[in-house]
C-alpha cells in the first residue's frame, strides 16, 4: 500500500454546498435587518414616551397621535393607528402596547412574516 496516498483537502462539491448556505443565510440576514431596525426605532419611541413625565395625564388620543407623529418622523412605515392598543387596567396604570406584523420578501414567491408585540406600562 505504499502507492496509494491519503486525499486531503475539500471537494469542489462541498464547497460551492458551503458557499450557497452562506449566499442563503446572508441573503436572509440582508433583508430581515431594515425590519428589525425599524422594531427597534417602535421600542425605543415606546419607551421614550413611557418615560415622559406628562404621558399619564395624557388622554388616549392624544397617547396615539403623539407615537404616530413619532412614528413618521422616523419613518416608522409598518405600524398603523389600528396597531397601538391603549389600556388602563387600574386608576394609576396605563399599559401602551403595539402589535404588528411585517411580511417581507425572501426570495421568489417566498415571504417572511415577522411578528413583534411590545408594551410598556406608564405609572404617574
Amino acid at each position: 500500500m505504499k502507492g496509494l496516498r491519503q486525499q486531503q483537502g475539500v471537494t469542489g462539491i462541498t464547497m460551492i454546498l458551503v458557499a450557497g448556505l452562506v449566499v442563503f443565510f446572508a441573503l436572509i440576514a440582508i433583508r430581515l435587518f431594515p425590519v428589525y431596525l425599524e422594531h427597534y426605532k417602535v421600542t425605543s419611541h415606546l419607551q421614550a414616551l413611557a418615560e415622559q413625565s406628562d404621558t399619564a395625564k395624557m388622554s388616549d388620543a392624544e397617547i396615539r397621535k403623539a407615537l404616530l407623529r413619532r412614528f413618521d418622523i422616523d419613518d416608522v412605515e409598518h405600524v398603523t393607528k389600528d396597531d397601538i392598543y391603549i389600556e388602563h387596567p387600574d386608576k394609576n396604570t396605563t399599559v401602551i402596547a403595539v402589535e404588528y406584523e411585517v411580511r417581507t420578501p425572501a426570495f421568489g414567491n417566498v415571504d417572511m412574516l415577522v411578528s413583534f408585540n411590545d408594551e410598556v406600562e406608564v405609572h404617574p
